[in-house]
């Protein structure tokens, strides 16, 4: 008796454990890993050269001690418009995670997609464009150039992929407001347009159950009060309230899910490199969530309305200090000329007024964009 209350225990723990990867969108590659091993040659592999990452090659070397002790791994979500077409499309998410390798410990950053930064090829714009004018290559490139981060591993998923998960685990409840209620009626057609689906409007707000399409349509509103960053939060939610569903879920749901998405993921990790994560996923421990930048404004430019990093290097400076805990960390030469460049571009200065986005950066235990202002008050 005692030996069956332990092994049960046990599997409770693992598959909490494992299902980390809900967090990062890099759900599908880890679990299709440890349940569908079988699985793992139908998802489309794309190998990126280290040399085409566009680490930036001025790094301060006390810069890349630091980086050698963590995994950075970039995650997309695509606003495509098509399934399984993973070279084109904004991306409607950019997260990285960032795993230290001795701790396991890991942090989600959501770089919030209309930030305005250098995208390739000497143009700047939003961030998430970079992804539709060259794939993932160059969104990684954009990444690194950026924020002198040296990623060289990337996994994008499209919404079909979001939308299976989440119907999969029969739903989710979240607790939204009436202008969320009616931006998923107005925009889930999006969604069905893309899955081929036929959704029901939302006809309640307040704690109501969502699913598949109307919660990915959720996670995508930005057309309310808190714009990218706001937005940012929904999509931390609603992988929240995936990871909290699938704690509860047997292996035949989590296997339904290993099909739902294997057909729906792109990444540049060989098999070997996904085995060689997927072994440890038990250890790995989601610490804290963020968005990027810390320090920000609006501004209407020729991109339209746009996040402007309120002084780049200082904001890689601080971002660094959150990922890695490296106060000693020197900004390379590559981010200052970004910075002065965007303050030349945009006329934003480091006196420029900022916008408070501090509500939405940790997400933990909120299923609702509501309950963010509650918890930091």
């Amino acid at each position: 008796m005692a030996n069956n209350k332990k092994r049960k225990k046990k599997k409770k723990k693992s598959r909490k454990l494992l299902l980390f990867a809900f967090e990062v969108l890099f759900l599908g590659v880890l679990l299709v890993a440890a349940y569908g091993f079988q699985m793992l040659n139908r998802i489309n592999h794309d190998e990126m050269d280290v040399s085409e990452a566009g680490i930036n090659k001025d790094l301060d070397e006390n810069t890349k001690e630091s980086l050698e002790g963590y995994t950075n791994i970039a995650i997309f979500g695509l606003d495509n418009r098509s399934q399984g077409s993973y070279n084109s499309g904004n991306s409607d998410v950019v997260m990285i995670a960032s795993i230290n390798n001795k701790t396991k410990d890991v942090k989600l950053i959501s770089v919030y997609r209309d930030t305005y930064l250098t995208v390739g090829n000497g143009s700047y714009s939003k961030c998430n464009s970079a992804y539709a004018r060259g794939g993932a290559t160059q969104a990684v490139q954009m990444l690194n150039s950026n924020l002198d981060l040296d990623i060289k591993e990337y996994v994008s998923v499209d919404w079909a992929a979001v939308v299976e998960v989440i119907d999969d685990l029969g739903g989710l409840d979240l607790e939204i407001t009436q202008g969320e209620m009616l931006q998923i009626n107005k925009y889930k057609k999006d969604v069905d347009k893309v899955t081929g689906k036929i959704t029901p409007d939302v006809t309640t707000y307040g704690k109501v159950h969502l699913d598949g399409t109307q919660a990915t349509t959720y996670a995508r509103i930005r057309k309310l009060a808190g714009d990218d960053y706001k937005r940012a939060s929904r999509q931390r939610i609603v992988l929240q309230a995936m990871l909290e569903k699938a704690k509860k879920a047997g292996i035949g749901t989590l296997t339904q899910i290993c099909n739902s998405v294997v057909d729906h993921i792109q990444t540049s990790m060989s098999t070997s490199r996904i085995l060689s994560l997927a072994k440890d996923v038990m250890k790995y421990n989601v610490k804290s969530t963020t968005g990027f930048p810390f320090d920000l404004t609006t501004k209407n430019l020729t991109s339209g309305d746009t996040v402007v990093p309120i002084d780049l290097a200082n904001n890689v400076k601080q971002l660094h200090k959150y990922m890695f805990d490296d106060s000693n960390y020197v900004c390379s030469q590559t981010v200052k000329t970004i910075s002065d460049t965007i303050m030349t571009k945009t006329g934003v200065t480091a006196d420029a007024v900022k916008v408070d986005t501090s509500e939405y950066n940790e997400t933990v235990g909120a299923d609702g964009t509501d309950q963010l202002k509650k918890s930091t008050e």
